[in-house]
């Protein structure tokens, strides 16, 4: 075979096919840049998704930590009140009613300094979101006003956290109107 016979067919095998040499293709160069993409998209994906989880893992965690720190807090300041009650419970019954009054005005402050605020409640018309009627007494009253606060009620914050039970009124009983 000559330098110049580069081109010509194989000795040897005349009939044998020629394989054909894969040519690149615009409609194949497509599809693997398209495959490309949905690798680089797929990978953003699940790095996204692992972030995310990590994310709301860590923000159950703080969320968790926040809990236990205030509760810490609100414990601490409970804790001075046993402390009080138990001198109060030490003295003499003369100071006992003045020891115990004080101690009340303490449980107020720190309650109050933790959102925690009393429903007023005596006097005042019966409201369903407030209050809790354990009892309807004839009175004097017009119908539909608390009487009596048998448990106060509390908010924390904005939110009613306790109804206070009350006693209200069914107004003026008058046994004339009966029949």
């Amino acid at each position: 075979m000559e330098i110049d016979d580069i081109h010509a067919e194989p000795e040897g095998r005349p009939d044998a096919p020629v394989e054909p040499v894969p040519a690149s293709s615009p409609q194949q160069n497509e599809i693997d840049l398209q495959k490309m993409r949905y690798d680089d998209l797929n990978d953003q994906f699940m790095r996204l998704a692992a972030d995310f989880d990590n994310f709301r893992k860590r923000t159950a965690r703080e969320r968790e930590t926040i809990t236990l720190v205030a509760n810490e807090r609100f414990a601490v300041d409970i804790l001075e009140i046993a402390d009080n009650l138990e001198r109060a419970l030490k003295s003499d019954d003369a100071h006992l009613r003045g020891g115990v009054d004080q101690i009340r005005q303490l449980l107020e402050g720190i309650l109050a300094r933790h959102g925690i605020t009393p429903i007023d409640a005596l006097k005042k018309p019966f409201d369903p979101a407030l209050h809790e009627a354990i009892v309807h007494i004839p009175s004097e009253e017009e119908a539909g006003v608390v009487l009596d606060e048998v448990s106060r009620g509390y908010r924390m914050h904005k939110k009613v956290i306790r109804y206070a039970k009350v006693a209200v009124s069914k107004g003026k009983n008058n046994p004339n109107m009966e029949e």
